[in-house]
């Protein structure tokens, strides 16, 4: 599962900030993180805990300067953790999800999003549909849009007046 938790992720912060300042590099990080990191470890852990996200923010606001560029950016990336948890449904185990207040054991169980083997297929054609209407609206085919956003990690259209263009 990747594509749904990229296009939930980009969307959200797309309709929720309008911020033409925001990495979503950085964000497309935060989305897919807990994932491979729980992948890597053999199951669901901490990454699908509330307390990751949390301590991701924690550490960005502690380390960067307040009002900074690299406070701006990094904030990204605890809201891509927390994007992750919210569309993954990770609150659904109740065990996990408050780990460690319910507890310091883990029940061992599959990463959530791969849990779900059926229903992946539907939210990854959702997550792909996303994808392509943020690639349509900030006009992703022109070689410097693309060339902006991998550099900065901005989307055009996230200007205001400039949204909802094609």
């Amino acid at each position: 599962m990747l594509l749904w938790f990229l296009g939930t992720s980009f969307l959200s912060v797309w309709f929720v900030f309008r911020d033409d300042q925001f990495d979503y590099r950085v964000l497309a990080l935060g989305a897919v993180i807990p994932d491979v990191i729980d992948l890597c470890t053999g199951g669901t852990w901490a990454m699908h805990s509330v307390l990751a996200p949390i301590s991701a923010l924690i550490v960005v606001m502690a380390v960067a300067r307040r009002g900074s560029v690299r406070r701006r950016r990094w904030l990204a990336l605890p809201i891509g953790m927390f994007l992750h948890l919210v569309f993954d449904g990770a609150f659904n185990n109740t065990k996990n999800f408050w780990w460690p207040l319910a507890g310091f054991s883990f029940e061992g169980k599959a990463v959530p999003s791969f849990d779900r083997m059926g229903l992946n297929i539907i939210l990854e054609i959702a997550g792909a549909a996303m994808l392509i209407w943020v690639w349509k609206t900030n006009n992703l085919s022109s070689p410097a849009a693309r060339e902006r956003f991998l550099r900065t990690g901005r989307l055009v259209g996230a200007v205001k007046g400039e949204a909802g263009k094609c």
